[in-house]
């Protein structure tokens, strides 16, 4: 196997068209079918299914070709930190729950490289997602939470996708509600102040278990309930219905601007709030830094 053949086989799998591949790779037909099947009998797996509407991945393909993403990551960190010039583009991903700090560390962190050519992704997303994302290595990281609710569940989903669970900080519930809402003018809340009001969760697809939820306490009875896709329509939600979510309470202003606070909630319950990462590989120089930037980040939360 040869870094050529690693990008030949991710080029495929991007594009999903062998032909339109080849053409990108100035390289005949033939010779890439060649060299993808060179790849599948050293290893002897199955990467692409093939038929008449074109190829697809197999299970053993999409891991794989996490790994083969991998190497070649680190091939072009090696060659543009000692050469100095390097044509690929820089890669990283992380995949998340909705947290302002996640995203304000993923914006550090790209400051920080300062490299010319990149392609970063930021995919705040569902649960269930995030562990299909890191555990075939499309993400390199990625940002949820335990509590006693969904803790057995979520660790064992996690064992079963080869990935472990680090702490960042525990955090007690809060609910996030816009300033203008009547609830602002307490300074705390209490289950019953929020039965009036309109309640707001992240959708979560085909895994819509209360186990997979975003948001702690979710099988608590509520009359309204919307559920909504990205953070932009729920901050909205927020304002313009009086509708409220329960979330960590970590918020960042820069980010989300001055119109959503946080009121802390009186129950007795709590969020773990850490990083998974896939057992299988070491985490690159650019996770590493990730992780780091979180933890300075969320310090004062750990105290």
């Amino acid at each position: 196997m040869t870094l050529k053949q690693l990008r030949y086989a991710i080029a495929v799998a991007d594009i999903g068209n062998i032909t339109e591949a080849a053409k990108k790779l100035y390289i005949a037909q033939p010779s890439l079918t060649s060299s993808l099947h060179e790849i599948e009998k050293e290893y002897g797996i199955t990467i692409f299914t093939r038929s008449n509407k074109g190829i697809g991945l197999t299970p053993e393909g999409e891991e794989f070709l996490g790994f083969a993403r991998q190497i070649l990551e680190q091939t072009n960190l090696l060659e543009e930190r000692y050469i100095g010039n390097t044509k690929a583009k820089q890669r990283f991903c992380v995949s998340s729950q909705h947290y302002s700090f996640a995203v304000e560390a993923f914006v550090q962190l790209l400051k920080e490289q300062g490299s010319r050519r990149y392609e970063y992704h930021m995919r705040e997303t569902q649960t269930y997602d995030i562990i299909d994302d890191v555990s075939h290595l499309r993400s390199e990281i990625g940002i949820l939470y335990l509590n006693s609710f969904n803790e057995t569940v979520i660790l064992k989903t996690l064992r079963n996708n080869n990935l472990t669970f680090h702490a960042l900080f525990t955090a007690k519930p809060h609910v996030f509600i816009g300033k203008d809402n009547p609830l602002a003018k307490k300074k705390r809340l209490r289950t019953d102040d929020l039965k009036p009001y309109p309640r707001l969760s992240y959708e979560q697809g085909s895994h819509n278990s209360f186990y997979f939820s975003e948001e702690i306490l979710s099988t608590l009875d509520s009359d309204r309930e919307l559920i909504v896709c990205d953070r932009a329509t729920l901050f909205n939600m927020l304002i313009g219905l009086n509708g409220y979510t329960i979330c960590s309470g970590v918020i960042s202003e820069e980010l989300n601007g001055p119109n959503i606070i946080a009121r802390p909630l009186d129950v007795d319950d709590y969020m773990e709030i850490g990083y998974i990462l896939p057992n299988s590989i070491r985490p690159s120089l650019l996770t590493t830094r990730y992780i780091e930037i979180l933890l300075e980040l969320t310090s004062q939360e750990r105290h």
